[in-house]
């Protein structure tokens, strides 16, 4: 059915991805598919580089990373059919290259409940949805 599964993640609200990331994990066990977990950290303006520590890159990028690795950890699948990825840019733009670039043929993107402000802005699952090559689930 499915051979690779991507799970974009934000690492600020994990819960939000907790039903998302059971969903891809069955899915991935029943269908052999490789799961892969992202996430998409953003690039801060040149405007702050003045105000942050010239290792900020670095240790955002060491933490994430652990973060990943535990989330890929506690996730109900074969080991070696999980992996992770990090990213810098934009969020929709990014999960949908690496979509591209990895090959999915699979999104399974969590989603909260519509407020306000998304009916406004606009969400990451909504652009997600509208702009993928491949099929999105998208997970409340």
């Amino acid at each position: 059915m499915y051979k690779k599964i991507l799970v974009p993640v934000d690492l600020g609200e994990v819960s939000a991805a907790d039903e998302a990331l059971k969903t891809a994990a069955n899915l991935a066990k029943s269908s052999g598919a490789a799961l892969r977990i992202i996430n998409i950290q953003q690039v801060l303006p040149a405007t702050y580089m003045d105000y942050i520590p010239a290792d900020f890159d670095d240790k955002q990028r060491e933490w994430a990373n652990k973060e990943l690795a535990s989330i890929a950890s506690s996730v109900d699948v074969p080991k070696g059919s999980v992996s992770t990825h990090l990213r810098f840019g934009g969020t929709y733009p990014e999960i949908l290259a690496e979509a591209d670039e990895w090959g999915a043929d699979l999104i399974v993107i969590g989603s909260h409940r519509p407020a306000m402000s998304t009916y406004l802005l606009g969400s990451t699952a909504k652009s997600v949805v509208r702009h993928a090559a491949c099929s999105v689930l998208v997970v409340r």
